[in-house]
């Protein structure tokens, strides 16, 4: 081998010639990598699962909604923060109800219930540009309707409480409100590409078995239960980072890294200040969510192994 490279083993398979940097990794997969969507599948339009999963993502960011803007009324009518539930309650609710969306809708329409991560998994090709503009219309609707029934429920606590919406707190630029809703959504979209990886299932999803056995019954309980175990991993870590940026950045934005509870909030309270940095709620995930991306599908999944000779 010459120079100062390694040899880079998978068993016992070499790889003389490095393969370059922005391709897929070479090795013997024990994992199937769905194939990039097509920009366009016009096919989808006829499908019920296509529609089906676009009513999921609209009654899911209806739900979201819902509680999370009651649960941010409840903490603003209290006299002070130790007679609620605070900010660390507020966080609670939104991570909460993302993991357990997540776990309901994951495997109807993947459970984004949110803009930009439908944005970034569109980077990624991961579903097609119909798909992927049908679900933010949903979600967006979700929204609306969310924030609505709240208001219809409360209308005067709504107006003289905010209505949960988005605003760049006093004291902080609309550059740094910018700038915590990039970083909130990268940290949001990243933890979803790395839930969410082929490769991480495959590897997790391994029995390991150092003994003989014909008992099949034992043997079909442990994968059951990994299965199952899997099925709880993906949401947890996703509700996890939201929980955790909602925690940093609820002082200085109050947390959008969604658009479409934004959106909702804003539509539904209307009053000039809601709008007045609406952008920011929309530039800041949508680019937060292209930086996770790319990062994930340019540095992480796509690193120079050797190809076979």
């Amino acid at each position: 081998m010459e120079g100062k490279e390694e040899d880079v083993r998978v068993g016992a398979n070499k790889f003389p010639e490095r393969q370059p940097i922005g391709t897929s990794a070479q090795s013997d997969k024990d994992y199937k990598e769905p194939p990039p969507a097509p920009l366009f599948e016009p096919g989808e339009l006829s499908s019920w699962s296509f529609w089906r999963a676009g009513i999921a993502e609209f009654i899911a960011t209806f739900l979201f909604l819902y509680i999370t803007v009651l649960t941010v009324m409840g903490v603003k009518r209290a006299p002070n923060m130790c007679a609620s539930v605070g900010i660390q309650g507020i966080a609670w609710a939104f991570g909460g109800m993302i993991f357990a969306l997540v776990y309901c809708t994951a495997g109807i329409s993947g459970g984004h219930i949110n803009p930009a991560v439908t944005f970034g998994l569109f980077l990624a090709r991961k579903l097609s540009l119909t798909r992927a503009v049908f679900y933010i219309v949903m979600q967006c609707l979700g929204a609306i309707c969310g924030a609505g029934v709240v208001k219809g429920f409360q209308p005067s606590p709504y107006q003289t409480l905010g209505g949960g919406a988005n605003t760049v707190a006093p004291g902080y630029t609309k550059g740094s409100g910018l700038g915590a809703e990039i970083i909130g959504t990268f940290v949001l979209v990243y933890t979803v590409f790395s839930a969410t990886d082929a490769k991480r299932s495959a590897r997790d999803s391994h029995v390991p078995v150092n003994f003989e056995t014909n008992n099949l019954f034992v043997l079909n309980v442990c994968v059951l239960t990994l299965r199952w175990n899997l099925q709880i991993l993906a949401p947890l870590p996703i509700g996890f980072a939201v929980f955790l940026v909602h925690l940093a950045t609820i002082p200085i934005t109050g947390t959008g890294i969604n658009p479409a509870r934004s959106l909702g909030a804003a539509i539904i309270y209307n009053k000039d200040h809601a709008w007045d940095d609406h952008w920011i709620f929309w530039v800041g995930p949508f680019i937060g969510a292209a930086l996770a991306a790319l990062y994930h599908q340019l540095v992480i999944r796509a690193i120079p192994f050797k190809t076979r000779s």
